[in-house]
């Protein structure tokens, strides 16, 4: 694929694409503005000295989840949880069709009913994701900025008794409307603006917004900031090109078609391929990995205020081992890892399922050259895209562990944990979602292009 720049040239001429991109470009800019605006109650004082204690290096995963949010979390917004519970509550549905029998048959008797019904059921299980992810977040940073020298309070005080009641209530549900809102601005994006681009817009927009302050971060350490830069670059560019080799990647199946009848002749069987993707899951994974990891501290937070020592040391453990307090601790990185790899496999396979091309070949009369048609096409299918999606798992294993490995490397090099920060502009597995982005958006856009006319478009293959 080659591309050229000439067809920029085309999307200010047509009034329908300028039109989608002054929109797109209007409500990224309301969703960066509504990221700044905090959750009632926030303490700023004790968020000040908790976001000071990230910067020295002692955030860890918290970093992670910051980069990859945006922003938004550091500073307690409204917008905190970012669109990250309807993808999460997406792919429960998802998983959930194969599962259940009578979704099954819903999604196979009307598959544009079945998906309004999937659509709807998203929305509804997104609003209660989204209240247990506030909720699990404010504990989770009322614990570590308590446990924290130095601070020692809550950045919002937060409960379901006594004076925190109604403020506590306040602040879930107003932090849930954000979540909903965010929703929105990207819906509006898919239908007025970029077609089907909206929420990963969204994310997008989220993720590049950090990579100012980031550098600036980086640059900060006056005695190591010309290395980290190279660093940083040097990763930053290594990292692209894997993303983009791995998202390419594809396994191309032997497929014969038949012959057509033109009049009284039959034309020879065509030669195809079916291409099989390395990465069919994309970054699903990596985001449905960190929401369940996540779990086991928010339930942990309910308990680490009990009566009971035992109880509440046990729980303790729990929160600092899944929030991920510092970036040594291998433990929590190597189930990160182990938890990506399982569930690009377990998430690939129901996707792959979904699609049926055993029975889809077998309609249209194609076959695999040496494979039974039906069932034994779809299982020989199943068993290619097992192979190959080894490799691709283990990447995003790599690519959702980065920031641990790189902390490991660094340390080895005598570099300090608080010159560490802003080693990624933008966060690796923020990078797998830019650079998938950037990707998608340029075919959108091309399309759009040659379906006003513009042949000379942005991609010439």
């Amino acid at each position: 694929m080659k591309t050229t720049f000439s067809g920029w040239r085309y999307l200010w001429k047509s009034e329908d694409i300028r039109r989608k991109l002054i929109v797109t470009f209007v409500i990224l800019t309301i969703y960066r503005l509504a990221a700044n605006v905090p959750a009632p109650g926030v303490n700023f004082e004790i968020l000040g000295a908790f976001r000071n204690s990230m910067a020295g290096g002692g955030g860890g995963f918290l970093d992670f989840l910051n980069l990859l949010s945006g922003g938004t979390i550091s500073n307690f917004s409204l917008l905190s949880m970012g669109v990250y519970p309807y993808i999460t509550a997406q792919i429960i549905i998802q998983l959930l069709v194969p599962i259940i029998p009578a979704l099954q048959r819903k999604m196979q008797e009307d598959p544009r009913e079945g998906r309004r019904w999937q659509e709807r059921w998203t929305y509804y299980l997104a609003v209660p994701m989204a209240a247990l992810s506030a909720i699990g977040q404010i504990n989770i940073f009322n614990y570590q900025s308590i446990n924290t020298p130095n601070i020692g309070e809550a950045i919002l005080p937060f409960g379901f008794s006594g004076d925190l009641l109604l403020p506590s209530v306040t602040a879930l549900v107003a932090m849930t409307a954000g979540t909903m809102f965010a929703i929105w601005l990207g819906e509006l994006i898919s239908e007025y603006g970029i077609r089907g681009q909206g929420l990963s817009l969204v994310i997008f927009a989220g993720i590049v917004s950090q990579m100012p302050s980031n550098f600036v971060s980086l640059m900060s350490d006056e005695a190591t900031r010309w290395f980290m830069l190279g660093f940083t670059l040097f990763i930053i560019v290594a990292t692209v090109y894997a993303i983009v080799y791995v998202q390419q990647g594809r396994r191309n199946v032997p497929v014969m078609y038949p012959g057509r009848r033109m009049g009284n002749r039959m034309s020879m069987p065509v030669k195809g391929t079916l291409p099989l993707m390395v990465n069919l899951s994309g970054m699903i994974p990596l985001i449905f990995a960190s929401a369940i990891l996540q779990f086991p501290a928010i339930i942990a937070s309910y308990f680490v205020g009990s009566e009971n020592a035992g109880v509440s040391n046990f729980f303790k453990g729990m929160q600092d081992f899944f929030g991920a307090t510092s970036t040594s601790n291998s433990g929590y990185w190597i189930l990160y890892f182990f938890m990506v790899v399982v569930f690009t496999f377990f998430y690939t396979s129901v996707l792959f399922d979904q699609q049926n091309y055993g029975e889809n070949l077998k309609k249209v009369g194609a076959t695999v050259p040496g494979v039974h048609t039906g069932a034994a096409t779809q299982k020989y299918l199943s068993t290619v895209q097992r192979r190959i999606t080894l490799p691709g798992a283990i990447f995003l294993g790599v690519v959702a562990i980065m920031p641990f490995l790189l902390g490991l490397i660094l340390r080895a090099f005598g570099v300090s944990a608080a010159s560490q920060t802003g080693i990624f502009l933008v966060s690796s597995s923020g990078l797998l979602i830019v650079v998938g982005v950037v990707r998608d958006t340029f075919m959108n856009i091309d399309a759009e292009l040659k379906l006003h006319g513009y042949q000379d478009s942005l991609l010439v293959r």
